[in-house]
Order: structure tokens, then C-alpha cells, then sequence
């Protein structure tokens, strides 16, 4: 519990009483742009070859990439760290929220949306809530959000804007009908509102595209560029370059407002890229989404706000979403409400001053109660994995990796390394013992 009653005293200290390396100059607008299912190494910044990420690629050279960056295997556990700061062994949120699903984040939770309204922000959120919808209390408008537009959930039609024939495609949580390609309609909105903002507020816009998420649906145009990738993998570059025009034109935007200057823009997927190899890129990690391996968990990931973090930087230190929280609710003065116990840091010294990370341990869970890992430093240790050992049918038990030496996870040191072995796991008990059940398997989160 030590880092609880550090991050309540970060997040309690007013801007005037910051060190004048930390301290912005006013109160930032915030730009989170989220994509859904991308690879790790789809971007140009991250490695890419196949796909063009232009405007992407531009955030990421002005600013800094975040090499080990973490978030949660799924859609819903990652959007519930984001919005909370908190670990689903907290949330109870393992797993996808489904359509109509009686569950969702639970209310008692103060979303950053919240937070960062407390602090006299205009937000919005443009694109994927995925956090419940069953009763109007979990939509978006009543969980902070001054404007919402787009989906509640995930795999809809991209032109139709439905999922198994069912709309789902809202302004301000009611039903909207609005005609075209779903990621172009996002970003038009996301556009329209920095347009019209509140001048006398800063903004928070929260940009979750539901790209590039099946169903693999994009105009040919987009898919013309890459005649020499073939099927679904044709299909998704295209989508990849339809979402990153997208974000040229919400960076237009802020050029054209004059408030670039003073915007803190955040990129990163929600989960890594689904078949890798087949439709999207994980490079050298281990698997993809649904998994604890670094294909599932290690995304994609950028900073950029200039003048205040460094252009040019790689910044190795592992870093998780829950970190947003804490690190965007100080920036912006808040003084949050919350009175649950916060698993993320304050990272702004790590973005802009080269400091180490704040976390003695990550927690990375799995879609399930009981299947989790943790990392240590350079080590690694999954627990319920479910993965097969190298060279056999068989299943392995706890798995240990150092990740300086083998990112790919081909080599399991659990019997070689007893006693690294022994310390991640009684790290891993106390940070684990106190876990939640899912909300999907209690049948609801309204306690």
C-alpha cells in the first residue's frame, strides 16, 4: 500500500508547488487517441514497413515512443484502467462487456472523465465506450462525458453502424443515424468539437476508434496502396491508413484552433494485434490479444506535447494505462473524489525528465480471474498462461522470462531460476490476494 498514499499526495498537490522542470504552463487539452486490435508493429515509429502511418509516425518523431508500454488483453479491462487508474483485479472488469450484458464498470468508480471535469474541463468522447450501457447510469453522458458520439460496444458494421442488426451508433447516449464510414465519422466529430470548444475550458477529447477492429471493412481506396499484401491483411493496412488519416485531420483541427501548442496528445492500441502474422504485426513479441504474453499486452505506444516532452525520445521504462490517471488528473490540478486505492503512478518525470519508472511491479491480468502476470525489472512470470512448453503438447504451470534477453518468451527459466522464481511469485500473491470476482460472473457490479 505504499504507493496508495504516494499517489494521494501527488494527486493532492496543487500545480504552484510542483518543481519548475514539471510544472506546464496553464492546464493542458488532452488528446487520447486509442486504437482497437493494432499490432505492435504496425506503425512506421514502431517498426512497420508494410503500412503508411504518416501522421502517426509525425506524433511519435516529435515527441516520445513508449517502447513498454502495457495495457490488458481485451477491449473492456483496458478502457476500465484507463478510466480509473485501477487494475481489473480491482474493477472486476476481465473481460469484454457484452451487448446488453447486465454488468459494467461499477459506479462507485470515478472515471477520469470525472476528474478531470472536477478541474473545469470540457470532455468528450468520440468513438467506442465499451463499459456498460444496460442502465443509463453506465452510459458515457452520466459517467463524466459533457458530449458523447459513436458506439457503445464493438464489432459493428463500419457502413451500417450495426451489430447483428441492432444500431448502435449514439450521440449524447440516443440513437443516431448518421450516414458513412464509421472511422470518418469520428473524426469529423472529434473535429467539429475542437471547432466549437469552450474557449474558457480545456479540453478532454478521448478518441477510442473502433478501428482497426473486424469486421475488416474499409473503402477500396484505402486498400489501393498495397497491392502487394494480400487478403484481410490488404484489408487492414487499409483500415490502418484510414484511421491515421483520421488523425491527421483532428491534428488539423487543433493547428487550425491555434491550441497545438498546448495539447498533450497520448497514442496506444487497446490490446495487441488479433492473428498475428496473418492479418496484423506483433514483431518479435510472443502471440497476440486475448493472452499475457507481450503480443497481447505490449502495445503500441506514443506521447507528444512540444515544448514539454523531449522529441526524439524511446523511453524503455514499463509503463501501464492505469499511469494516465494520476499522471493527467496533477497535470490538470484536479483533486479527484476517489477514495479507492489507486494502482497507477504519476509518470510525467519518466516523459520528460528521463526518471525510471514508478512501479517496483506491473500487474498485467488475464481475461480471468486467476490467470495474471507480473514483471519485475527485465523479468517476467505468467501464471494460468495456458501455453504450451517449447517443443511439447504439454502445458506449462508458471512461467518465467527475462525479457532483456529473450522479449520473445521462447525460454522458459521457471526450473532454471528458483529463486527469481520464488520472489516474482511471492510478489505476484500479495499483489494478487486481494483480487475481485469478474463482473460478468457475479452478474452485475451495481454493489
Amino acid at each position: 500500500m505504499r504507493h496508495v498514499a504516494i499517489l494521494t499526495a501527488l494527486l493532492l498537490a496543487p500545480l504552484a508547488t510542483l518543481n519548475a522542470a514539471d510544472k506546464p504552463v496553464g492546464k493542458p487539452n488532452i488528446l487520447y487517441f486509442l486504437a482497437d486490435d493494432m499490432g505492435y508493429a504496425d506503425a512506421g515509429f514502431n517498426g512497420g514497413k508494410d503500412i503508411k502511418t504518416p501522421n502517426l509516425d509525425q506524433i511519435a518523431r516529435d515527441g516520445a515512443i513508449l517502447k513498454a508500454f502495457y495495457v490488458q488483453p481485451v477491449c473492456s479491462p483496458t478502457r476500465s484502467a484507463l478510466m480509473t487508474g485501477r487494475y481489473p483485479s480491482r474493477t472486476g472488469v476481465y473481460s469484454v462487456v457484452r451487448p446488453h450484458a447486465p454488468w459494467g464498470l461499477k459506479l462507485e468508480e470515478q472515471t477520469l472523465a470525472q476528474v478531470l471535469r472536477s478541474a473545469s474541463y470540457e470532455t468528450a468522447i468520440c468513438g467506442k465506450w465499451h463499459l456498460g450501457e444496460f442502465e443509463p447510469a453506465y452510459r458515457p453522458t452520466q459517467r463524466g462525458f459533457d458530449h458523447q458520439y459513436g458506439l457503445w460496444f464493438g464489432a459493428i458494421d463500419y457502413f451500417t453502424h450495426c451489430r447483428e442488426g441492432v444500431l448502435d451508433w449514439h450521440r449524447n447516449d440516443q440513437p443516431c443515424k448518421d450516414e458513412g464510414y464509421a472511422t470518418h465519422l469520428i473524426a469529423k466529430e472529434a473535429c467539429r468539437i475542437i471547432r466549437d470548444k469552450n474557449p474558457d475550458k480545456p479540453l478532454f477529447l478521448y478518441l477510442p476508434f473502433n478501428a482497426v477492429h473486424a469486421p475488416h471493412q474499409v473503402p477500396e481506396k484505402y486498400c489501393a496502396p498495397y497491392p502487394n499484401l494480400k487478403g484481410v491483411r490488404r484489408t487492414y493496412a487499409g483500415m490502418l491508413s484510414a484511421m491515421d488519416e483520421a488523425i491527421g485531420q483532428v491534428l488539423a483541427a487543433l493547428d487550425e484552433k491555434k491550441i497545438r501548442h498546448n495539447t498533450l496528445i497520448i497514442f496506444s492500441s487497446d490490446n495487441g494485434g488479433p492473428s498475428p502474422g496473418k492479418v496484423t504485426s506483433n514483431g518479435p513479441l510472443r502471440a497476440g490479444k486475448g493472452t499475457i504474453y507481450e503480443g497481447g499486452i505490449r502495445v503500441c505506444a506514443c506521447v507528444n506535447w512540444p515544448g514539454h516532452i523531449p522529441a526524439g525520445k524511446t523511453i524503455d521504462e514499463p509503463l501501464h494505462a492505469v499511469d494516465w490517471y494520476p499522471t493527467l488528473a496533477k497535470l490538470a490540478g484536479a483533486t479527484p473524489q476517489q477514495t479507492l486505492p489507486l494502482d497507477g503512478f504519476d509518470i510525467w518525470p519518466v516523459l520528460t525528465a528521463g526518471a525510471k519508472t514508478p512501479h517496483d511491479a506491473l500487474i498485467l491480468c488475464g481475461t480471468q480471474r486467476g490467470q495474471a502476470a507480473i514483471r519485475m525489472g527485465d523479468w517476467k512470470l505468467l501464471v494460468g498462461a495456458g501455453g504450451n512448453a517449447k517443443g511439447t503438447k504439454a502445458k506449462e504451470s508458471d512461467q518465467l522470462y527475462n525479457l532483456a534477453e529473450d522479449i520473445g518468451e521462447t525460454r522458459n527459466l521457471a526450473a532454471d531460476k528458483p529463486d527469481k522464481l520464488k520472489e516474482l511469485r511471492t510478489k505476484y500473491d500479495e499483489m494478487m490476494k486481494t483480487a475481485v470476482p469478474s463482473g460478468e460472473v457475479s452478474g452485475g457490479l451495481k454493489e
